[in-house]
């Protein structure tokens, strides 16, 4: 195939040049001015189109939809090419023989990313224990359309080895050898790091098992991560709940001391209230002091703020806004239920109080109560397209909690409302999108189906920071999502046009795409035999997105090809 008359941006942060790019046998063959087509060659016409590598979604959570949803709608349609999945500790393998156990990290994946148990358990085989056995299973069952790598989970580690009692304790001396083993072997088949977590606490208030974790247990998974180049140690800090991120990212650097490890800590917050509650500057402070001593350590962080969706089916805002009185609706099973809660007395004074008093006061629902927008029915009853504060007033309620009570009665348990977006720190925001050790597009994709969309996010670099402010350049919008990812995660093969490089192409035409509104699709399966539903949208579009020399997306929509494949750190010596 020969994509010829495109301006040529390679991933580099380089300027764009017109180029003709050959893509033969999966890989990048040449790049080079006026090629001629070989016979028999099909040719892609690309003038006044961009040619770049396929863009990196550096933070997923596809781990379970990628065994029902080979085709990772929409991200095709958004010229995404390979996605990073296994993050903020939570992963799929190694699993423990208890089946009890294994519910537990089920579990977890349900409630910290908002997806449905059952599918969990009637579509993945579960024919794995180790790591090992999960990568074989993978490279065995998958069909994608989007290539993809993970990290191990601390979490699915701990739970591994320790059980239950993973929640609970620290673990002993043994113990710790077992999970050193765990990681080894890991690391050995294809992870690309280990990923943890030092912010979430589960429906029940608990801390998750990593967060029980002691520095012994941290300095020897790290001495593990020290001996295999090019493996990330990726942590999540608390910056959404009691804000301890500075302390723990200096913590982990003197638990890490001298180590030759690459850290990457999640992240260096862009919201306001952040840098009101003073997270922002000492935070920059360290991520600075961390260049200077020449660390390998990188953050990561979000170019969109959070604008998140409420449900009652499937939600974590509620208990990670501190506001467990309206999690206990998200608990119930019965729609009869939770329809009764909602209108019993007693629960509505606990959950005035709640939001009152319990709810952390940098949650919209604290901070701005009536911001919240009621956007969607599921039956239709309405009022739709306003803000609870008006529905507030219009139906007279005493309280902003009585009022989104009442509108849930009446438009059904289906219903969304969509929280009043968190306003951004354009300054930091501006100032990791230009630092050549911040880790990027960072989505969430594939979590939180019915909360966001994430998947598609990445276009803004370019709607937002390219066309409407001029923040970026063109070839920085492309570097953060490719080259810039690449070399982060040592993925050497991708991430650049370059000759030799696995034909991973995004073909684009700037004034064409444009980040489209979230809009339900009811594909996910419910282990019933039915389907409920995510967010999705519309495609950007791009033009073309090649995986390994296969159109995924063309002609305007996602095509059945599913080329993709588990790529890792070792595709460096391949």
């Amino acid at each position: 195939m020969l994509i010829q008359g495109g301006t040529v941006v390679d991933g580099t942060g380089a300027p764009g040049y017109t180029a003709d790019v050959r893509l033969l046998d999966g890989l990048i063959a040449e790049v080079a001015p006026s090629l001629s087509p070989a016979p028999g060659e099909e040719v892609i016409e690309a003038g006044g189109c961009i040619v770049c590598p396929g863009f990196i979604e550096s933070h997923t959570h596809f781990d379970a939809a990628l065994w029902w949803d080979g085709g990772l709608d929409p991200l095709p349609g958004y010229g995404v090419t390979t996605t990073v999945m296994g993050n903020c500790g939570f992963s799929l393998a190694p699993a423990h023989d208890d089946e009890a156990v294994r519910r537990e990290v089920v579990g977890i994946f349900s409630f910290f990313e908002d997806i449905p148990a059952e599918p969990f358990f009637s579509e993945l085989p579960w024919d794995w224990r180790s790591w090992p056995e999960y990568r074989q299973s993978m490279d065995r069952t998958l069909q994608s359309s989007v290539n993809y790598t993970a990290f191990v989970g601390h979490i699915a580690i701990r739970l591994a080895v320790m059980g239950l009692e993973a929640w609970d304790r620290v673990a002993t001396d043994e113990e710790i050898v077992r999970m050193t083993a765990l990681l080894e072997e890991a690391l050995e088949a294809g992870a690309i790091g280990l990923s943890s977590n030092l912010m979430d606490h589960d429906g029940s208030d608990r801390a998750v098992p990593s967060l029980v974790a002691d520095d012994r247990e941290w300095r020897a998974l790290m001495e593990v991560l020290a001996r295999h180049r090019g493996k990330t140690l990726q942590v999540i800090v608390d910056t959404f709940r009691a804000l301890q991120a500075p302390q723990q990212v200096e913590h982990l650097a003197e638990v890490a001391g001298d180590l030759p490890l690459r850290i990457q800590w999640a992240g260096l917050p862009t919201l306001q209230f952040q840098k009101d509650f003073g997270l922002t500057e000492p935070l920059a402070r360290l991520h600075e002091q961390f260049k200077a001593e020449g660390r390998d350590y990188w953050t990561a962080y979000a170019h969109v703020p959070i604008t998140a969706t409420i449900s009652l089916k499937q939600s974590l805002i509620f208990a990670q806004s501190n506001d467990y009185v309206w999690h206990e609706l998200v608990q119930l099973e019965s729609e009869e239920d939770k329809l009764a809660l909602l209108q019993d007395e007693s629960w509505r004074e606990r959950a005035r109080h709640s939001w009152d008093n319990e709810v952390h006061s940098f949650s919209p629902m604290r901070s701005n109560p009536r911001g919240c927008t009621l956007d969607n029915s599921a039956n239709g009853t309405g009022p739709v397209n306003i803000t609870l504060g008006e529905f507030q007033d219009k139906v007279g309620a005493a309280h902003p909690s009585d009022a989104l009570a009442d509108w849930f009665i009446a438009n059904g348990l289906d219903s969304t409302v969509t929280i009043a977006p968190f306003e951004r720190d354009q300054e930091a925001l501006e100032a990791l999108l230009k630092d050549p050790m911040a880790v990027g597009n960072v989505s969430d994709a594939g979590a939180h189906g019915q909360m966001m969309c994430g998947a598609g996010e990445n276009i803004k670099l370019f709607t937002q920071f390219v066309k409407e402010s001029g923040v970026l350049s063109l070839e920085e919008a492309v570097h953060i999502q490719t080259g810039r990812l690449a070399a982060h995660f040592e993925l050497g093969d991708r991430g650049v046009i370059a000759p030799g490089k696995r034909a991973d192409v995004t073909v684009f035409n700037l004034d064409e795409i444009d980040h489209h509104p979230k809009e339900k699709v009811y594909d996910v399966p419910t282990g019933k035999g039915d389907h409920t539903w995510r967010w999705t949208r519309a495609a950007a579009p791009v033009r073309y997105t090649f995986v390994n020399g296969e159109a995924t997306f063309a002609g305007g929509a996602a095509t059945a090809a599913r080329p993709g494949s588990f790529v890792s750190t070792t595709s460096i010596n391949d």
